[in-house]
This record gives C-alpha cells, sequence and structure tokens, in this order.
C-alpha cells in the first residue's frame, strides 16, 4: 500500500440484487469510518426473512480491505464500458479511500463469460474479483 492509503476517510458500500418473482431480493454490505459493519441479505424465495447483522470490526480487518482495494486499483477503474443494470438485476460499487471516491453501477455478472465479452474485460475483471474478495472477508 502506498504511502497515506491507511491514513484518511474509509468507506465502502456493495450492493447486488434485482427485483422478481419473490419481490425485492439483494445481498448488501457497507464498512463505515467507525469501523462498524453492515450487512443484509433479502430473499423472499420459501417466505425467508430480511437478515440483517451490525458488527465493529478489528482495525485490522479494515487495513486488510483498504489493502485489497489499493492492489486491485480498481480506483483507476472507469464503469463507462460495462454493462447497464438491466432486468436481470445489478451491482453497486462504492469506495472511499483518502480522498478519492468512486461509484460503480453495472449489471449483475453471472460468470466470467459476461466479464470477458463485455467493453472492457480488464475493468470489468477487476471488479469482479474483488468483489468475490470482498465478499470472503
Amino acid at each position: 500500500m502506498a504511502a497515506g492509503e491507511n491514513n484518511g476517510e474509509f468507506y465502502l458500500r456493495y450492493y447486488v440484487g434485482h427485483k422478481g418473482k419473490f419481490g425485492h431480493e439483494f445481498l448488501e454490505f457497507e464498512f463505515r469510518p467507525d469501523g462498524k459493519l453492515r450487512y443484509a441479505n433479502n430473499s423472499n424465495y420459501k417466505n425467508d426473512t430480511m437478515i440483517r447483522k451490525e458488527v465493529f470490526l478489528n482495525p485490522a480487518v479494515l487495513r486488510e480491505c483498504r489493502r485489497i482495494i489499493s492492489d486491485s486499483e480498481i480506483m483507476k477503474e472507469d464503469d463507462n464500458n460495462w454493462p447497464e443494470p438491466d432486468n436481470v438485476g445489478r451491482q453497486e460499487l462504492e469506495i472511499v479511500m483518502g480522498n478519492e471516491h468512486i461509484s460503480f453501477t453495472t449489471s449483475k455478472i453471472g460468470s466470467l463469460i459476461d466479464v470477458q465479452s463485455s467493453k472492457d474485460p480488464e475493468g470489468l475483471r477487476i471488479f469482479y474479483y474483488l468483489v468475490q474478495d470482498l465478499k470472503m472477508i
């Protein structure tokens, strides 16, 4: 991580969802500057109820999140050539790190074939793998 990337504000929000047969189904998580992780998962399949969780993360976990984001170089990307959200669904990623602020919106990605067939396969691949890494934290 470059000097200064571990200092300053840090915020991240990821959302993936769609509106369909079972209503508004989504997964969303947010890392807040105070260390709080907020998680929500809403599925109405078989009358499931929304799952909401909030926890405070250890500073080491937040440093690792920042490192993953920095190493991915997602802050250099642009979503202008990524697929637009459609009836299959949408993904949103917002990151504030230090004095940089980015916000991406794209369609749901079913597989790497969707990434490779896009107008910006390299940028969308970075987004795809970063999201996978963040979901594992």
